[in-house]
């Protein structure tokens, strides 16, 4: 079966064709600047060189329609016709309160999804966006959403709710919802078949370090409580994300004159790694400024590890033990410092490293860096979003 998966951004669409149940990627690309001037399609397929079209991109449908052209396409194509694609998986950062596992797309879902706009008004509207797109273009194939909220629906309530009035969770479904759910239980299910272990038999902690970061805990194959919140701001420190911070700063800064919108811009696009250290929101330019001396990018690092290390911590008692940390995502994957520094005195715990492993390991390699007496095994797996969506779509369109 061959599975379109689309992830749709507000003013970009990555798409990628599966080979299912093999999972082969036959192509995959992105669109760039849709919507704005600029507009572009990077089409890749694999052992052939790629090919980039600069291109008057008015919407995500216009978008749409130039990838399934480029698939079918005789020269850049992979298919003969885009009827050989069976099913479209959508990635979805937010499926509210209802949508708690993955689904087939109909009118009523697109319906819940537009009515949780409110909460989610930077992924959502793109997100249904795509969607509707496709649903137009390929009106006959089935669609199916994965929520990247999904797999952290199992949280206790004592994990969720808030210690506010219990009627804003009520009434406005404020609660934690936690993001890069797909990644967490991708990560989380490798590394139980790496181990050779039924994964409801682990207790795992899955760290997914990129320019948005999150923490998970896993007792079972069940997410137990997650570093993200009602949005992905909350946790620890992040590219322009400060992460958890104390929520009378928002009144104090608006008391000293700036704006709730300048406030939230602050926290969202200024702060982390971008606010402390002065020099970038790139984790590889802010190592390269600490490595050169510079104090603040030094302090950056050291409040992302201190972060890191205190969930792992918290998440280790909350689950009453440990079987395996793992790392992934584009600095989990491949910043071999950050390993070193988040595990530097966690032996109580029973996390070591092997050191010279986790220093000489090609980036982004699947494999173990637990030292051979380690209690706990520590494991690197790159991420594969998009397998799991093409996985679950697969098996969706398949009933």
């Amino acid at each position: 079966m061959k599975v379109l998966v689309i992830n749709a951004g507000s003013s970009s669409l990555k798409y990628q064709l599966f080979e299912m149940p093999e999972g082969r990627v036959l192509a995959k690309g992105l669109c760039e600047c849709i919507a704005i001037e600029g507009g572009c399609i990077t089409h890749k397929r694999p052992g052939k060189d790629n090919y980039k079209v600069e291109v008057q991109l008015d919407n995500h449908e216009t978008a749409l329609s130039w990838v399934l052209k480029l698939l079918a396409d005789s020269e850049y194509g992979v298919i003969a016709d885009i009827s050989e694609i069976e099913a479209v998986g959508h990635r979805i950062a937010h499926g509210g309160e209802k949508l708690k596992r993955s689904c087939l797309i109909d009118d009523g879902v697109i319906k819940y999804l537009y009515s949780i706009v409110k909460i989610n008004p930077l992924h959502g509207p793109p997100a249904i966006a795509g969607m509707e797109g496709c649903r137009k273009l390929m009106k006959d194939v089935p669609m199916v959403g994965v929520f990247d909220t999904s797999f952290h629906s199992t949280m206790p309530d004592h994990a969720y709710v808030y210690p506010i009035p219990y009627e804003l969770y009520e009434q406005k479904s404020i609660r934690r919802y936690g993001f890069h759910g797909t990644s967490h239980r991708y990560v989380a299910n490798r590394v139980a078949e790496l181990m050779g272990k039924k994964i409801e038999d682990l207790k795992i902690i899955t760290c997914h370090l990129g320019n948005g970061s999150s923490i998970t805990a896993i007792n079972g194959g069940k997410v137990v409580d997650t570093s993200m919140g009602f949005t992905p701001q909350e946790g620890i420190l992040m590219g322009t994300r400060s992460g958890t911070v104390d929520p009378t700063i928002i009144p104090y800064l608006v008391g000293e004159g700036m704006t709730i919108d300048e406030v939230e811009k602050m926290l969202n696009k200024q702060s982390g790694l971008l606010g402390v250290s002065g020099v970038s929101s790139d984790s590889r330019a802010v190592c390269d400024a600490a490595a050169e001396g510079n104090p603040r990018a030094q302090l950056a690092l050291r409040i992302q590890y201190y972060g890191i290390k205190k969930y792992i911590g918290a998440y280790t008692a909350a689950m009453n033990g440990l079987d395996a940390l793992v790392f992934t995502a584009g600095i989990g994957e491949n910043d071999a410092l950050l390993r070193q520094e988040v595990c530097r005195d966690m032996d109580y715990l029973g996390i070591v490293l092997d050191g010279e492993l986790n220093r000489t390991l090609p980036r982004g390699t699947e494999a173990e860096l637990s030292a051979k007496d380690a209690k706990v095994r520590t494991w690197l797996v790159p991420t594969d979003e998009e397998f799991m969506i093409a996985q679950d779509t697969a098996k969706l369109a398949s009933l």
